[in-house]
């Protein structure tokens, strides 16, 4: 049964119709964003401007006397509506009384601004585009208000003041990516989301099945593979911006499906991924910030290049008090950490130790450089000194926001290193094998290349000035929901 809200609101439906309107609406053709109404409001009070032609939802109302004040909200912004009983007919009229807050109407009318200033538009013709039979939300306040903002997005949207501006700043961001990439001469793909292998990346993949074929299948946990065989076959600019999938944990930086860009170019190595890292995120800045100094909290972060660059083992030692390639002091710290070191490759040990005591640290925006060779099975090493690898990892706010490589084209090392990695790691941990079909590939010649991969929910939460990747996802994975009749 419809509560007392919705009753009313069908009630207003019904005369709606009986004015002989559609309260769905129909096609609204020709009309302004309020934004651009708004720039051609008139400069004095009291001073007829021009027509305009708007549509929007109904955010406001109030009285004052026989005039009526609704204001209206679009994407682009809000403004206030004067309807005056003179200006419209028995039926407009009526038709205005049947609005409820959270109805979509369409307005023609003349710009106007009131006597203390503020911008209107005198409305000449209604029409209603669709009627509202949910009662808009009170006050959000409490923790499960906030659980039900993210289960119906939507009214987060309507009602929560900045979240479609920084939702939108996310498509901006994403444009201005591709824009720069494509400036470079880098060719966009799409390759498969469903793989036979779950490689590119040591992480837990999510497990589906083909009924037809009767084969399992993965959702793809890298862009990797794919893009390399893409590189072998001759795009030597190469870039994918897709949705990759983790059957992981669930925290302030990490959602199961997040939106990665991966980007490969011929002949270049991890120092041109740095020029390039920087130029994506120096411009993506620009484009939604207008400035390469930007609030994080009540702090800034600085953009402008060049940004520092910093050997992975000189902050180890820094940051964890000891040498990397001692091992027993490693494992010293790690047990010190309460890290399980059993059956763990040294290497791995560091990296985790590195994790939990440089990380934070790491303020940046910084480029950490030459990491550990063994936990690096995609990336080459120093031509003087095969311990070390040629990747770097870009940390901003202590978050990694980059992954880059000179990627390893000798595909007998490949093979070889590939298993180092996985050491002491189950098999449902990790990448269950190398895929063979990328080996193939790499015996065929893949040239020497740099190699990136950039977090952009990461990037829009720092652009945005967003603590948590469910502020910057349309629709990020929530619990299900507790029945009613289910314990909580």
């Amino acid at each position: 049964m419809a509560d007392r809200f919705e009753k009313a609101r069908l009630e207003k439906l019904e005369k709606i119709q009986s004015l002989g309107q559609d309260p769905w609406g129909r096609r609204f053709d020709d009309h302004t964003s309020i934004s651009d109404v708004r720039d051609v409001v008139p400069e004095m009070s009291g001073e007829s401007g021009r027509n305009v032609r708007l549509a929007g939802r109904i955010m406001l109302r109030r009285k004052a006397g026989k005039l009526r004040f609704y204001d209206i909200r679009d994407q682009t912004g809000q403004i206030q509506l004067l309807f005056s009983r003179g200006d419209l007919n028995v039926d407009q009229w009526a038709l205005m009384g049947a609005l409820d807050l959270g109805d979509l109407i369409g307005i023609d009318g003349i710009t106007w601004r009131t006597d203390s200033g503020e911008p209107s538009v005198k409305v000449t013709q209604l029409t209603i585009l669709c009627k509202s039979l949910s009662q808009p939300p009170e006050k959000f306040h409490t923790v499960k208000d906030v659980e039900t903002l993210l289960r119906q997005r939507y009214l987060d949207l309507i009602y929560n003041d900045g979240v479609l501006d920084r939702l939108l700043k996310r498509s901006a961001i994403i444009d201005s990516v591709r824009q720069t990439l494509k400036s470079q001469r880098f060719h966009e793909v799409e390759t498969p989301v469903l793989h036979s292998i779950a490689g590119g990346a040591a992480a837990r993949p999510f497990v589906t099945h083909h009924n037809t074929l009767n084969m399992g299948l993965y959702l793809r946990i890298a862009l990797e593979l794919h893009l390399k065989q893409l590189m072998v076959g001759g795009i030597e600019r190469v870039f994918e911006i897709g949705r990759v999938f983790r059957n992981e944990g669930v925290d302030a930086t990490h959602n199961p499906e997040f939106t990665m860009i991966e980007i490969y170019q011929a002949y270049g190595d991890y120092r041109s991924m740095m020029d390039l890292t920087e130029q994506i995120v120096v411009d993506a800045a620009q484009a939604v910030c207008g400035s390469l100094v930007i609030a994080w909290g009540d702090e800034t972060i600085n953009f402008t290049p060049p940004w520092p660059r910093r050997p992975y083992a000189d902050l180890f030692a820094q940051h964890a008090g000891c040498d990397m390639q001692d091992d027993v002091a490693v494992e010293a710290k790690a047990r010190s950490l309460d890290i399980d070191t059993t059956g763990k490759h040294p290497d791995v040990l560091i990296n985790e130790i590195f994790e939990a005591t440089v990380e934070d640290h790491l303020l940046g925006p910084v480029f950490v450089v030459d990491y550990p060779a063994s936990i690096c099975p995609l990336t080459k090493r120093k031509h003087n000194d095969p311990g070390i690898a040629e990747r770097f990892e870009l940390f901003v706010t202590g978050m990694e926001l980059a992954n880059a490589y000179t990627e390893l084209n000798d595909p007998r090392l490949q093979e070889e290193l590939f298993q180092i990695q996985l050491e002491g790691l189950s098999e449902e941990d990790s990448m269950a094998r190398m895929d063979p079909d990328f080996l193939k590939a790499l015996k065929v010649g893949m040239p020497p290349a740099g190699g990136l991969g950039i977090g952009i929910d990461r990037l829009v939460m720092l652009l945005t000035d967003s603590r948590s990747i469910r502020d910057i996802i349309f629709f990020p994975l929530l619990r299900s929901e507790a029945k009613p009749n289910e314990a909580t």
